[in-house]
């Protein structure tokens, strides 16, 4: 092939590169030639550049400096010289920049000029950037966690990093556990059993292993933690590079889960004792009820007179432990009542029912001893109105509010048993002129085992549950019972029921 083809070839293979931009500078530094890859990286067509210093494409800063003034002497010096940064184009826009200068000499040695070869690399190092931001990132993050003990091993379980969080967690500096294997984190009869080993085979073989135990605080005290270990790998060859590994401290949860466990096994324990208490004085009432039926029933016969003449003496007498009975009897009646409502085995079968009949049959059982204690009882008042209960305990209710006003009225008081009714409700008020209630008390009276005006001196009948059983029957109907009361004034009980 003769040369001068050669040269042709050369100068167009040359002339058509792209991704490179490579041209000629004569021995001063003035551009000589101009390939399509010099156009198309720094925007200058050949009849723009060619005669200008390639100084054109440096930076102010740099040319302040003498950069390529020096670049040229370097490749004088040492044949070539190789820079990366950044470089200016036409339109004062900067490229990152890898730069080949040779020096081009004749024949005879002397410098003709150079070559200069220039690869755009701002993708490559937008991407590196990229790549240094993330990792430094991601290296911040890790270091800056709290809450979390965040750390790397090696192949063989030794801490290789340790961020803030796992110093926080466990006590240790940096400089203080870096190197040091992983196992001293964990209790004496973990170690026993190799528990750490077996920690980094398992992650080895699955690629990760989660547990949750006790762990070991540089000062010897315990927390409670999870822990994650992860297998990392080489990305290309798949060989095992180290282990993650993640740990949280869990205490203050694992504490409130035992609180709670705790407190459900009390309140466990405490219903288990409440049935016991329930069932207790279920039993014992029923047993108590049998022979206070006998004596009651004996009574009763003697009474009658089934036995013989009675003096008058010995009538009083059996008359006395015929009342003594069925005191008894009222109290454990109560009692059963209360433990059967304790125990939530209290069954109703509400229904539409007239409240006008449910006061007259009450009225009835309490008329004569009203007047045995010299109470005028008042009851002329009806609605024909018609409520939703279970009548027997509507009963139960009115018995109780009755019992307790005759109880605690004077000989020559008056007790005014009067219904009433609203768009929604309907019941009964029972008023009596007897000692009242303290203010501070008219709450109090509801619950459990409490009496007003009991004294040493002054003793009531009961034991103080009929009340608190008759406002739990009024709720649990879908009703209630409340009062108003002045002291030596008089007190208003108020049952209300939801209308038919």
């Amino acid at each position: 092939m003769p040369v001068s083809v050669g040269l042709d070839l050369y100068r167009l293979l040359v002339e058509s590169v792209r991704d490179y931009a490579i041209f000629a500078l004569d021995a001063t530094g003035n551009v000589l030639t101009w390939n399509a890859g010099a156009e198309r990286f720094k925007g200058y067509k050949a009849d723009e550049i060619i005669g200008r210093h390639f100084s054109t494409f440096y930076s102010e800063d740099d040319r302040a400096a003498g950069k390529p003034e020096r670049e040229l002497e370097t490749a004088i010096e040492h044949e070539r010289v190789e820079d990366e940064g950044w470089r200016i184009r036409k339109d004062g826009s900067r490229f990152w920049a890898n730069v080949v200068i040779t020096a081009l000499r004749d024949e005879t040695g002397t410098l003709v000029g150079f070559a200069k070869v220039t690869r755009d690399l701002s993708e490559q190092r937008a991407a590196a950037e990229a790549l240094r931001q993330s990792e430094q990132r991601f290296r911040l993050l890790v270091q800056s966690v709290r809450d979390y003990g965040i750390f790397m091993l090696d192949p063989t379980g030794h801490v290789v990093s340790w961020n803030e969080g796992a110093a926080r967690m466990k006590g240790y500096a940096p400089h203080e556990i870096l190197g040091q294997h992983f196992s001293r984190f964990y209790p004496p009869e973990d170690l026993a059993w190799e528990k750490p080993t077996m920690e980094i085979e398992v992650a080895t073989r699955d690629g990760r292993f989660e547990d949750e135990g006790w762990r070991i605080r540089k000062d010897g005290t315990r927390f409670w933690a999870n822990v994650v270990i992860t297998a990392i790998r080489e990305p290309t060859t798949g060989e095992l590079a180290g282990f993650t590994k993640v740990t949280r401290d869990l205490s203050e949860r694992r504490a409130a889960e035992l609180q709670k466990i705790e407190a459900a096994r009390r309140v466990a324990l405490a219903e288990t004792a409440n049935k016991a208490k329930s069932d207790f004085l279920a039993s014992m009432s029923h047993e108590l009820r049998t022979p206070l039926n006998a004596i009651g029933g004996y009574a009763d016969l003697l009474l009658a007179g089934v036995t013989g003449g009675l003096t008058s003496t010995q009538c009083e007498y059996i008359e006395r432990m015929r009342r003594s009975q069925q005191h008894l009897l009222v109290i454990i009646n109560d009692l059963l009542n209360f433990s059967r409502m304790e125990a939530g085995r209290v069954s109703y079968d509400i229904a539409a029912m007239s409240l006008d009949d449910a006061i007259a049959g009450v009225v009835s059982m309490v008329e004569a001893q009203a007047m045995q204690r010299g109470l005028t009882l008042d009851t002329s008042a009806t609605t024909g109105v018609m409520v939703l209960g279970d009548r027997p305990k509507v009963e139960q209710i009115l018995l109780n509010l009755l019992s307790n006003a005759m109880k605690f009225t004077d000989r020559g008081g008056r007790i005014t048993v009067t219904p009433f009714e609203t768009a929604e409700h309907a019941g009964v008020r029972v008023i009596d002129s007897g000692i009242g209630i303290p203010p501070d008390k008219t709450e109090s009276i509801f619950e459990p085992f409490v009496q007003v005006g009991r004294t040493l001196t002054t003793p009531h009948e009961g034991v103080g549950l009929g009340l608190t059983i008759s406002r739990d029957l009024a709720r649990a109907m879908g009703g209630d019972l409340t009062v108003r009361s002045l002291p030596d004034v008089g007190s208003s009980f108020e049952l209300t029921l939801r209308r038919r």
